[in-house]
C-alpha cells in the first residue's frame, strides 16, 4: 500500500487544481484519473467546443466582411483541419497539466478508484492507496435518454466533437447551454440546424429579455429553426437519415445531437464502504466547505449537483484542499458567472431580474444597448445589451447580464463589482477607457438612475 496525505479522484477542472493546491500546502498527493487529464472540460467540453466556435466565428466574419470593406473570394472550410487544430490544442493543454502536476510532486495514477474503507482506495490494477483525506471530483457525463435509438447518426456532445465531418443538416434535441452553443457553431459553418426544446423556450433559466435577444439572433442571423413546447417523438435512424415527429410534422436530418443534460459519475466508487451515499438525484451531498458526511472525505464539482461549471469546480477544488489541511475552514465562492458561447454570446452573474421578482425583492435595473456604443458600431457588432440589477433602496449591484459581443469576457467586470458590493453610482463614476465595449457597463450603471448619456431620455409620465 502507498500512503498519501491526500488522494484526489478525478483530474478535471476541479480535481487537478485540488491536487496542486494540496501539494502547495505541503501534503503528499496522489491523483487518480481513468481517462485523460483535464476531464470533460479540457477533452470533450469547454476547450474543444471553444476551438470550434472560434473558428466558426472567424469563418462567418470572413463571409460577411464586405460591410467592413473586406472581400474574400471563394472562402472555404476544411473541417478535418479544424478538428486537427482542436485536437492539438487539447494535447497541448494536457501536456501543460501533466507538467504542473509533476512540478508540484503530485503522483498520477491512470486507473479507476474504489473505496475499501474511509481511508483506503483500491485501483483496478490492484494497487492500494492509503489516504488521510480524499477529494471526490469524478464529474458528470452526458445523459443519453432511453427513448433515443442507439445508432451512429444519434450522438451526444462528446460523439459530435469526435466527428471529422460536418453533417449537411442537424437536429439538436435540447435548448440548454450545450445544445444552443453547438447549434450556433454548426449553423455558422453552414449546417442546416433545427433545434427542438420540450419546454416553452430555450435557455429558460435566463431573463426573458436575454432569451428573446439570443433566440431572435439565432433565428434571424444564423437561420436556425427553433421549435419549442413539444417533445420530439417517434425518433428513428437508418443509414440515410434520422427523423422524428414534432406535433404533426416530421423532421429529418443527417445527424441528431442529444443535449438534454448531464448525470453524475459515481458508478464503481463503492461509496457505501466509506459510509457515503448519493441523494435521490444521484449526487454526493457536500456542504459549503465541500465536506461530505464523512469528515475526511470532500466532494467537489458536477458530482455534487451544484452549478455544473468548470470554473465553479475549480473554486470548490481549491477550497476543499485548503479545508482539508487548513486550520480554519472556509466556504467556497458562490457568486458564479455563467457564460454561454452562443452567437451572440451570453454572460450572467448574481441575481437575475426574474429571480428578484419571484422573491418580491425591490430592485431597479439599468440597460444599455451595444447599438449605441461607439466601439460596437466601429467593429460592426451591435447586437445585444448589458444590464445591471441593483437594490432599489441601497443602490448596491446585485446582478448583471450581458448578451452580445464579448459578453463572456465582459461579465468578469460585473462579477468583480458585485463581489466588491459596489453601488450603481460608484460603478458609474468609475472611468472606463474609450472606445471600448466595457463602456456599456458605465452607461448601464447611469441608466439605473435614468442618467445614461448616450441613450435617449425616458419619457416623463
Amino acid at each position: 500500500m502507498e500512503h498519501f496525505d491526500l488522494v484526489v479522484i478525478g483530474a478535471g477542472p476541479g480535481g487537478y487544481p485540488a491536487a496542486i493546491r494540496g501539494a502547495q500546502l505541503g501534503a503528499s498527493v496522489a491523483l487518480v484519473e481513468k481517462e485523460q487529464l483535464g476531464g470533460t472540460c479540457l477533452n470533450w467540453g469547454c476547450i474543444p467546443t471553444k476551438a470550434l466556435i472560434a473558428a466558426a466565428e472567424a469563418f462567418a466574419q470572413i463571409q460577411h466582411g464586405a460591410r467592413l470593406g473586406i472581400r474574400v473570394q471563394n472562402a472555404s472550410l476544411d473541417y478535418a483541419a479544424l478538428i486537427a487544430h482542436k485536437n492539438q490544442v487539447v494535447r497541448q493543454l494536457q501536456t501543460g497539466v501533466r507538467q504542473l502536476l509533476a512540478g508540484n510532486g503530485v503522483k498520477l495514477f491512470t486507473d479507476t478508484a474504489a473505496f475499501r474503507d474511509r481511508q483506503t482506495l483500491a485501483l483496478e490494477d490492484g494497487t492500494l492507496l492509503g489516504a488521510k483525506k480524499v477529494v471526490i471530483a469524478t464529474g458528470s457525463t452526458s445523459a443519453m435518454p432511453a427513448f433515443l435509438p442507439r445508432h451512429p447518426r444519434v450522438v451526444e456532445s462528446r460523439g459530435f466533437l469526435d466527428r471529422d465531418q460536418l453533417p449537411g443538416s442537424l437536429l439538436v434535441l435540447g435548448g440548454g447551454f450545450i445544445g444552443c452553443e453547438l447549434a450556433c457553431m454548426a449553423a455558422l459553418l453552414g449546417v442546416k440546424v433545427t433545434l427542438v426544446e420540450l419546454l416553452s423556450d430555450i435557455l429558460l433559466l435566463l431573463d426573458p429579455d436575454v432569451r428573446r435577444e439570443v433566440r431572435a439572433a439565432m433565428e434571424r442571423n444564423l437561420g436556425i429553426r427553433i421549435l419549442t413546447g413539444k417533445a420530439l417523438e417517434n425518433i428513428e435512424a437508418d443509414e440515410q437519415s434520422v427523423q422524428g415527429r414534432f406535433g404533426e410534422e416530421t423532421l429529418r436530418a443527417d445527424l441528431l445531437l442529444s443535449a438534454v443534460g448531464r448525470k453524475p459519475v459515481t458508478a464503481g466508487l463503492e461509496l457505501q464502504k466509506a459510509g457515503l451515499e448519493t441523494n435521490e438525484q444521484g449526487f454526493i451531498p457536500a456542504d459549503a466547505c465541500c465536506r461530505t458526511r464523512v469528515p475526511s472525505i470532500f466532494a467537489i464539482g458536477d458530482v455534487t449537483g451544484k452549478a455544473q461549471l468548470a470554473h465553479y469546480a475549480t473554486a470548490q477544488g481549491l477550497a476543499a484542499a485548503e479545508n482539508a489541511f487548513g486550520k480554519r475552514p472556509r466556504a467556497h465562492e458562490t457568486l458564479v458567472p455563467n457564460v454561454i458561447f452562443t452567437s451572440p454570446e451570453i454572460g450572467t452573474v448574481g441575481l437575475s431580474e426574474e429571480e428578484a421578482k419571484k422573491a418580491q425583492r425591490p430592485v431597479k435595473t439599468g440597460k444599455f444597448r451595444f447599438a449605441a456604443l461607439g466601439k460596437a458600431l466601429a467593429a460592426g457588432h451591435t447586437t445585444g445589451f448589458v444590464k445591471w440589477v441593483a437594490d432599489a433602496t441601497t443602490d448596491q449591484l446585485l446582478g448583471a447580464a450581458a448578451v452580445g459581443p464579448h459578453a463572456t469576457e465582459l461579465i468578469a467586470e460585473a462579477a468583480t463589482a458585485i463581489r466588491a458590493e459596489l453601488t450603481a453610482q460608484e460603478l458609474g463614476r468609475t472611468i472606463h477607457a474609450h472606445p471600448t465595449f466595457s463602456e456599456a457597463w458605465l452607461e448601464a450603471a447611469h441608466a439605473v438612475h435614468g442618467e445614461a448619456i448616450h441613450a435617449p431620455p425616458k419619457k416623463k409620465p
